[in-house]
């Protein structure tokens, strides 16, 4: 099981903690790493959908131009989360069978034991 996001990030913490507490093995991956949220994405958006994917919460969608906030579709939201991986919604969970994106302690519950 690989979890993708940011070290730093709170609710990333929060699944982490999660997973720890629940004996459940894992492997971080940071997605700021080069390449890393490039390479998934297409993966993740056929697996997800992309507006699952994108984070219009969290600081660096608010940081975005009114240009690039605007009109934002499958391709124009794909280039901005390979521009700027912290757009991707966090964390990323992948089983190998599914791919979970955010976390809720009930999600988790549900679909990890």
């Amino acid at each position: 099981m690989k979890v993708y996001g940011i070290k730093n990030c709170d609710t990333m913490k929060k699944a982490m903690t999660w997973l720890d507490e629940n004996g459940i093995a894992y492997e971080f991956i940071d997605y700021k790493k080069a390449g890393v949220a490039v390479a998934g994405l297409p993966d993740w958006n056929k697996r997800a959908g992309w507006e699952t994917l994108l984070n219009r919460r969290g600081l660096m969608w608010k940081k975005l131009s009114e240009a690039e906030r605007t009109a934002v579709d499958e391709a124009k939201a794909l280039q901005l989360m390979a521009q700027y991986p912290a757009l991707i919604k966090r964390p990323v969970l992948d089983t190998g069978k599914q791919l979970l994106v955010g976390f809720s302690p009930e999600n988790y519950a549900e679909k990890l034991k």
